[in-house]
């Protein structure tokens, strides 16, 4: 684990790590060189998110929060690069440790439940340079510390976390591949149903369970509620249209299931910290990033 890592406890003998952050530590680290020399080599947990970015196979790792790691499937000689963050950085909403910033929009692939705790993602030849040169900048700004180099970081760093949203927007896939019918089952019916009000018994029925015991499984492997999931994917899908100039809020709102448009801005403030309209002036940088 890089310098800024501390090992905090065990749970059921497997270290657990935090990123550790001060006014002299900045809230984003990039490491190089390959899987066989990092410090860590066992299976481990971290509570921070973690990509690991191996250019010559074109290929991101993301590295599950919370969840015991194996490193082990990682080529030990080939290069690589980790990108390690505190996501207390990106904002109040994101706030550390693990999982209270679970919630937040661009750290969703974090929490995906693949086997071993590594996601793999392949990136399109289109979308290597971006990778590259990202984490180039990310390391320049690092190094210089020049004025404004954190919030420099942060805007790098964003970029990237948008590029893994976008590669793992087929969340059902996703969960169906790394053997979690039951959860895109859930997520089918959300999807498929997200136009229309929405609640938790509603779900329950259509996958033939009750209530209660959904909301427990569903907690249990992910954190959060069926309410919660429902509410999250309805702000993405309002963050899609609202790139869609056209569209007036009410508009959008309806599309989403919220009926009432002053209830849908608030839960939109509330989850972005900004409303509809601002977020369709900034677009994407409507995710405001705060130095710690």
């Amino acid at each position: 684990m890089p310098d800024v890592s501390r090992l905090v406890r065990h749970r059921d003998g497997v270290p657990v790590y935090r990123y550790w952050t001060d006014r002299d530590v900045p809230p984003v680290s990039v490491i190089r060189g390959r899987r066989a020399d990092l410090p860590e080599h066992r299976p481990h947990i971290h509570d921070f998110p973690v990509l690991w970015y191996a250019p010559a196979e074109a290929v991101v790792y993301v590295v599950a929060a919370g969840e015991v790691v194996d490193p082990r499937p990682l080529a030990a000689q080939s290069d690589g690069t980790g990108v390690f963050f505190d996501p207390a950085a990106l904002g109040h909403d994101a706030g550390s440790p693990w999982p209270t910033w679970q919630a937040h929009p661009l750290l969703f692939p974090f929490i995906h439940g693949q086997s071993g705790g590594l996601l793999q993602l392949h990136l399109p030849d289109d979308r290597q340079p971006l990778w590259n040169n990202t984490i180039r900048s990310i390391e320049m700004e690092l190094t210089g510390r020049r004025d404004g180099y954190r919030q420099a970081t942060l805007a790098h760093l964003t970029l990237l976390l948008i590029d893994v949203a976008r590669l793992t927007e087929d969340v059902v896939g996703d969960l169906r591949r790394s053997g979690e019918p039951l959860l895109a089952e859930v997520f089918a019916v959300i999807d498929r149903r997200l136009s229309q009000p929405l609640s938790l018994s509603d779900v329950a029925a259509e996958v033939g369970m009750t209530p209660g015991h959904l909301t427990t499984v569903v907690r249990r492997r992910t954190g959060r509620t069926v309410g919660e999931w429902i509410n999250e994917r309805r702000m993405s899908r309002a963050r899609e249209l609202l790139g869609e100039r056209d569209l007036t809020v009410a508009e959008i709102a309806n599309r989403v299931g919220m009926t009432d448009p002053g209830y849908f801005s608030r839960q939109f403030r509330r989850a972005h910290r900004v409303s509809p309209r601002e977020w369709r002036r900034t677009g994407a940088s409507g995710i405001r990033t705060e130095s710690p």
